[in-house]
């Protein structure tokens, strides 16, 4: 079980809600000390006091806000908890909105919210099924590390999950970033269209959603403990070159993506517009013939008597 990262409560309206929070994800990344390559001396970080010149223990070591150049104000951990705030001891519900409204780029880590003891079960799966019934999220402030934080309520399998958010103005805008106008063309689209199909699936499970690069350090450190040589990488895959021809990429890339699935790889070309056949140069005489006996019959006619 996952120790506890904060405790409080979940403020909904007058309901409150005793809860702990704990981590819902794994770091299954391999971490690496830094050492002394000549002798494996591990090389550590030293905590050191500029003004007295010695090395300080972790029970010294404070906050200090940069007031000025010469000025260092410090604050306490302390002062920090005792802040007139009310998200302080709380996760204050603020709004409840459509998931898909909120741009998941202001969307971070997520962490399970458990309920207190029994006492804390009754209101707890009360917002779970409000949550459930209404189809929304729970928008919520709270205040961690020296700050208040915005978050998301939202549940998965009865259990209430706290995703970390971004303010507004923490995220960048993309508009500078955007390329400049360009045309494509209606089969281009077609083509891009069924290529997302090929690849649209219901799950992330399977062979590609596998991390290969910690495998593949694993691997390396057994080779390197084991005394053997480690694995290669092999033949360098090819740079990527200037897309020339794009509906034949397009093309090609629907080809893997059927044949990655067992399908027939074939390529078929889009079926080309019907358009209107041109009249052939051999009828146009007949339109001059048929005009001829109309004259020479207009000929022919007697005229007619007064």
């Amino acid at each position: 079980m996952p120790r506890t990262i904060w405790s409080g409560a979940i403020s909904f309206g007058l309901v409150t809600v005793p809860i702990h929070v704990v981590s819902a994800t794994e770091d299954h990344s391999i971490h690496f000390h830094r050492v002394h390559l000549s002798d494996m001396g591990r090389v550590r970080n030293r905590k050191y006091c500029e003004i007295e010149d010695r090395e300080v223990s972790t029970a010294e070591i404070g906050k200090g806000y940069e007031y000025a150049k010469d000025t260092i104000v410090p604050v306490l951990d302390e002062e920090l908890r005792e802040m007139p705030l009310p998200t302080a001891k709380a996760i204050e519900l603020v709004a409840f909105m459509p998931a898909e409204s909120i741009d998941p780029i202001r969307v971070g880590d997520g962490y399970y919210l458990e309920p207190d003891g029994q006492v804390a079960a009754k209101p707890y799966m009360l917002l779970v099924k409000a949550l459930q019934r209404s189809s929304k999220v729970a928008v919520a402030k709270y205040a961690w590390s020296g700050r208040e934080r915005l978050g998301l309520l939202r549940v998965r399998d009865d259990v209430i999950v706290l995703h970390a958010m971004r303010w507004e103005d923490e995220v960048r805008s993309p508009a500078e970033l955007a390329p400049e106008a360009v045309e494509l063309t209606e089969q281009e689209l077609v083509e891009a269209e069924h290529l997302i199909d090929r690849l649209t699936r219901d799950d992330l499970e399977g062979e590609e959603f596998t991390d290969r690069y910690t495998k593949a350090v694993e691997e390396l450190i057994d080779a390197k403990r084991e005394h053997r040589d480690p694995p290669t990488a092999g033949e360098e895959p090819k740079e990527p070159g200037q897309i020339v021809d794009l509906m034949a990429a397009l093309k090609e890339s629907v080809a893997k993506a059927r044949e990655s699935r067992g399908e027939d790889a074939t390529v078929h070309d889009m079926p080309k517009k019907k358009t209107a056949k041109k009249a052939s140069a051999k009828k146009q005489p007949a339109k001059k013939t048929a005009a001829k006996k109309t004259a020479a019959k207009k000929a022919t006619r007697k005229p007619r008597t007064a």
